[in-house]
C-alpha cells in the first residue's frame, strides 16, 4: 500500500451530520393510529437492525434465551468444576499411591485395598479450608464472579433489548413467532423496507434500500474485509522453519475490533461516526502516534491477562473436545473454513448465513482437493505404525476376550485406548488406492462456490505451494485448536511488534477510504461497490474506472462483491456506475453465448458430469454447474453427445455465457420492482415448466406456507448457482485480460483432434462451416486399474462411474 496521500480526502455523499441532525430532534412524524409503540425515529439503527437480523437467524426469542442461559450455566460449571478438582480430590488415594483403612462398620476385611470414588473426594469442611488458605484460588474466584456478573448483567440487558424485538416482530412486521422459521431473511427485510414507508424509523430518507440495511449491519465488518483484502493487517507471519504463517484467531479479532471500531481510543466515536479528527490529513502523524500508544497499552493489558486467559482456554478446549477426541478422534483430521480465510473469501455487503451457506457448499470440493495431496513417506509410516499398533491391540482384545481379568491389570485400558486412536489416526493418513484425482478439475469447482481465487494458482493445482495457500483458508480442526491454544501469547507480540507499525497506514485507510452517506452514516467506501472508484480494469472494469493500484480491490472483490449483491437483491437499484457494468457484462454474456454450447446440450449431459463430481444427490441447480465445469473435459474427450455427434471443443467460460445467457432471457418472466427484473431461472429451469411439473405437483398438495418454503429454497439454489457461474465467467476473462498471450482456462486450447468421418454430421448439427478443428480424444485419467483388463472399451470406461482423483501417484 504505496502513497498513502495520493488518494482523495474523506468524501461525505450528501449532509449527514448524525442520526439526529440539528434542528431535527423534535421532529414529528405522523404514525399511524395502531402502532402506538410505534418505533420511528429510532436513534442507533445499527444496533436496530443487528438485532433483528441476530433475532431471524437465531429462531427467535426463546431459542436465544435458553443459548444465553446455557451459557452462564456453562461458565459457572467450569469454574466451579475446576475449584472442586483442584482442591477437593485427594488424587493418592485416587491413583492408589497411598492405600486407605477400611475398617469401619460394614466394610468387608478382603476389600480393603479396593478404592471406591467416595475415598478420594475429601470432606465439605476440608474442600473449604483449601480454598480458604490459598489465596491464589482466592483471586482467581474473584475474578472469575466479576466476569461471570459481568455476563449476568449482558444476558439481563439482552432479554430486555431482544423482548422489544420480539414485540417488533409481532405487532410491526406481523410475524408470529411460531411462523418464524418459515420466513427467509430477505422476506423479513422485505417487510423492513416496506415498513419504513409507514413509519419513518430512519428520518433521513424517506425509503430505506437493501443496501442500507447491509451498511448498517455490517458496518465494522466490511471495513475488516477490506483491510484483509489490502493485507493492512498483519496476520501473514514470516517464520523460520514454518515459511509463511497465517496467524488470526478470535482473540487477535476481538483485539483488532476493539482498537479500531468500539473500544476506548478507537477511531469511532460512536456506532455510525469516525471521529471527525481522522478525516483531516493534517494531522496524519501526530494521529498516528496516538494510535500507536493505544495499541501499546492494548498489548501489555493482553501480556498481563495471558496467564488468566490461557488457563481459560486451556479448560474450555480441554472440556469441550476430550470427550469427542475419545470418540472420534479422525475428527482432529477433519477440516474446518479458518477465520482468515470467512474474511479473505468474503464478499462486501455479504451477511453471516450468506457466507455460510456458500462456503457450506465449496466444503466438499476443497475437501476433495486437499485429499488429493498425499506424501508418500507419510503413507508408508502411517501403513506400519497401524500394523504394529494393531497386531498389539488384536493381542490385548483376545486376551480380554478369554479372560476379562485382564482388563483389572494397570493401565490396560490406556493401553487399549490408546492404540485404537493411534490406529484411527494413521489410517486416515492412508489414501484410497482405488481413487484418482483430477487437481485442476477439483479447483475448478471449488472456485465455483468460494468465488475467490489467487492469479498464480491458475495452471499450478497438483503443485504443494498451491495446496499450502489453500491450507490458510482451509485448515486442519487440530490446527485451529492449537491456534486458539496459542491466542493469549501470541497476541501481545503482534499488537506491539506489528500492528504498531501499521499505525500510519491505518490511519490513512480510514482517512481514505471511509465515506459519509445520508441516513447510513459513516461506512467503507469498498462497501458501496463502486465500480469507478475501485474496479479493477482486468476485472472488465477497463474504461469504466478511475481508481488507482492503491484504491482498486484485491482479485476482483469489487466487481464479484456487486455481482453477488445484485443477484441475492434482486430488486436493488443498482447506482449508474454499476448498472453499466453491470450492462457491459450482460453484452458480453450474450455475446460469448453465441459460441458456446446450448443449455439443452448442458442439461443433457447433467447425469454424467453429476457423477463425475462424485454428487449423487445433486438438485437441479447443481446438475447444471456440474454440467458447466465437466463440459471442457467431455468435449476435449472427443466423446459423443445423445445424437451420436461429436461437440466442439468449449471452455467453462464459453458453457457458462450459454446458461447466463439463458438465464438473461428469462428475465421477462420474472419482473421485479421497477424496471429490473429478477432473473434468477431461465424458462427451461422454471419449477413451473415441464421439467419440474413433478414439483410443482407436489406443490399444489401443499399448504400455502410450505409452497412458499419451497419456491425460497428453489430461488435460493438456483441464485447461488447463477453466482457460481458468474464467478466462473468472470474469472476466465479475468485470466484473458490478464494473460493474453495465455489460454484463459486449462481446457481453453485442447489438443488438435484427429479426421472423423462424423465431423460432417455435426456440421450439420451446430451449422458451422468445414473449419472446425475437433479435439483428440483423451482419457478422463485413471480410471483402469493396473490388474484389470487392458481391452476395456472407451465406453465400458465411461459408465464405470468412477471418480478422478489424484491419490497414490495417479494424476489427471
Amino acid at each position: 500500500m504505496a502513497n498513502f496521500e495520493a488518494y482523495q480526502e474523506y468524501q461525505r455523499i450528501e449532509d449527514f451530520e448524525e442520526d439526529s441532525p440539528p434542528g431535527e430532534e423534535d421532529l414529528l412524524v405522523h404514525v399511524p393510529e395502531g402502532l402506538k409503540d410505534s418505533w420511528h425515529h429510532i436513534k442507533n439503527l445499527d444496533n436496530f437492525f443487528t438485532r433483528i437480523y441476530h433475532f431471524h437467524q437465531k429462531n427467535g426469542f426463546a431459542c436465544m434465551m435458553v443459548t444465553e442461559f446455557f451459557e452462564l450455566v456453562q461458565l459457572l460449571f467450569v469454574i466451579t468444576f475446576t475449584t472442586f478438582l483442584v482442591n477437593c480430590v485427594e488424587y493418592d488415594v485416587l491413583f492408589a499411591n497411598r492405600a486407605v483403612n477400611h475398617t469401619g462398620p460394614g466394610h468387608n476385611p478382603l476389600d480393603r485395598s479396593k478404592v471406591t470414588l467416595p475415598d478420594a473426594i475429601l470432606p465439605s469442611q476440608q474442600c473449604t479450608q483449601r480454598i480458604q488458605e490459598n489465596s491464589w484460588n482466592i483471586f482467581l474466584l474473584i475474578m472469575a464472579a466479576i466476569f461471570w456478573i459481568y455476563r449476568l448483567v449482558k444476558v439481563i440487558c439482552n432479554i430486555l433489548s431482544y423482548w422489544e424485538i420480539r414485540q417488533f416482530y409481532i405487532k410491526a412486521l406481523k410475524i408470529r413467532m411460531d411462523e418464524l422459521c418459515n420466513f427467509t431473511w430477505q422476506e423479513v427485510q422485505d417487510r423492513l423496507i416496506s415498513l419504513q414507508r409507514e413509519q419513518q424509523m430512519c428520518i433521513h430518507k424517506k425509503e430505506l434500500t437493501e443496501l442500507d440495511i447491509y451498511h448498517r449491519i455490517l458496518r465494522f465488518k466490511n471495513y475488516m474485509v477490506a483491510m484483509i483484502n489490502k493485507s493492512l493487517l498483519p496476520v501473514q507471519l514470516q517464520l523460520p522453519l514454518l515459511g509463511n504463517v497465517v496467524f488470526l484467531t478470535q482473540g487477535l479479532k476481538y483485539n483488532f475490533e476493539l482498537i479500531l471500531f468500539w473500544g476506548p481510543g478507537s477511531l469511532f466515536q460512536n456506532k455510525w461516526n469516525l471521529h471527525p479528527k481522522y478525516k483531516r490529513s493534517g494531522n496524519r502523524l501526530e494521529l498516528a502516534q496516538q494510535l500507536s500508544r493505544v495499541i501499546l497499552l492494548m498489548g501489555l493489558a493482553n501480556l498481563l491477562l495471558c496467564p488468566f486467559i490461557l488457563v481459560w482456554q486451556v479448560l474450555y478446549a480441554f472440556f469441550s473436545y476430550t470427550e469427542i477426541i475419545r470418540r472420534e478422534p479422525g475428527s482432529l483430521g477433519a477440516r474446518r473454513w479458518s477465520l482468515y480465510g470467512r474474511l479473505y473469501l468474503r464478499h462486501f455487503n455479504e451477511l453471516d448465513h450468506e457466507l455460510h451457506g456458500r462456503l457450506g457448499r465449496g466444503y466438499k470440493p476443497t475437501s476433495k482437493y486437499m485429499n488429493s495431496f498425499t506424501s508418500p513417506l507419510l503413507t508408508v509410516l502411517a501403513k506400519n505404525i497401524a500394523f504394529f499398533s494393531g497386531s498389539v491391540l488384536a493381542v490385548l482384545i483376545a486376551l480380554t476376550v478369554y479372560d476379562e481379568d485382564v482388563l483389572t491389570v494397570q493401565h490396560i485400558l490406556t493401553a487399549i485406548t490408546v492404540l485404537g486412536v493411534l490406529i484411527t489416526i494413521t489410517r486416515s493418513f492412508i489414501p484410497d488406492e482405488h481413487m484418482v484425482w483430477c487437481p485442476e478439475q477439483l479447483l475448478q469447482c471449488m472456485l465455483a462456490h468460494i468465488h475467490y481465487m489467487p492469479d498464480h494458482w491458475r495452471g499450478h493445482a497438483n503443485k504443494s505451494e498451491t495446496r499450502d495457500e489453500v491450507a490458510q483458508l482451509f485448515q486442519y480442526k487440530a490446527v485451529f485448536i492449537l491456534e486458539e491454544l496459542l491466542s493469549p501469547i501470541v497476541t501481545p507480540f503482534i499488537l506491539i511488534f506489528l500492528l504498531r507499525n501499521k499505525s500510519l497506514e491505518i490511519i490513512d485507510f480510514f482517512r481514505n477510504f471511509t465515506v459519509e452517506v445520508v441516513g447510513v452514516g459513516d461506512i467503507c467506501s469498498f462497501a458501496q461497490m463502486d465500480i469507478r472508484r475501485h474496479g479493477n480494469p482486468t476485472w472488465m472494469s477497463e474504461g469504466q474506472t478511475e481508481a488507482s493500484i492503491y484504491q482498486q480491490a484485491e482479485n476482483g472483490k469489487t466487481e464479484l462483491s456487486l455481482m453477488h449483491f445484485t443477484i441475492k437483491n434482486p430488486r436493488w437499484q443498482p447506482p449508474q456506475e454499476s448498472s453499466v457494468f453491470i450492462s457491459h457484462l450482460k453484452e458480453k454474456v450474450h455475446h460469448d453465448a453465441q459460441g458456446g454450447p446450448s443449455t439443452q446440450l448442458l442439461l443433457s449431459e447433467a447425469p454424467l458430469c453429476t457423477s463425475l463430481h462424485s454428487n449423487q444427490s445433486a438438485t437441479g441447480p447443481e446438475n447444471l454447474l456440474a454440467s458447466v465445469l465437466a463440459h471442457p473435459i467431455l468435449t476435449a474427450s472427443g466423446l459423443q453427445g445423445r445424437d451420436h455427434r461429436f461437440i466442439p471443443a468449449s471452455t467453462a467460460a464459453s458453457a457458462a455465457a450459454s446458461v447466463l445467457a439463458s438465464l438473461s432471457t428469462s428475465q421477462l418472466a420474472h419482473t421485479g420492482r421497477g424496471s429490473r427484473s429478477q432473473g434468477l431461472m431461465p424458462t427451461s429451469l422454471n419449477p413451473e415448466s415441464t421439467m419440474y411439473r413433478s414439483d410443482r405437483t407436489i406443490i399444489d398438495s401443499m399448504t400455502y406456507s410450505d409452497s412458499r418454503i419451497r419456491s425460497n429454497a428453489l430461488h435460493s439454489e438456483f441464485a447461488s448457482a447463477e453466482m457460481s457461474l458468474h464467478a466462473i465467467y468472470m474469472h476466465e476473462l479475468h485470466q484473458l485480460n490478464s494473460h493474453p498471450q495465455r489460454s484463459s482456462g486449462q481446457w481453453q486450447n485442447p489438443v488438435p483432434m484427429r479426421d472423423l468421418h462424423t465431423s460432417t454430421g455435426f456440421q450439420e448439427h451446430s451449422g458451422l462451416g468445414s473449419s472446425i478443428s475437433m479435439p483428440t480424444p483423451v482419457h478422463l485419467g485413471g480410471w483402469k486399474e493396473e490388474e484389470e483388463e487392458e481391452e476395456r472399451t472407451d465406453d465400458q470406461e465411461i459408465n464405470s462411474g468412477s471418480t478422478p482423483k489424484q491419490g497414490t501417484g495417479s494424476n489427471c
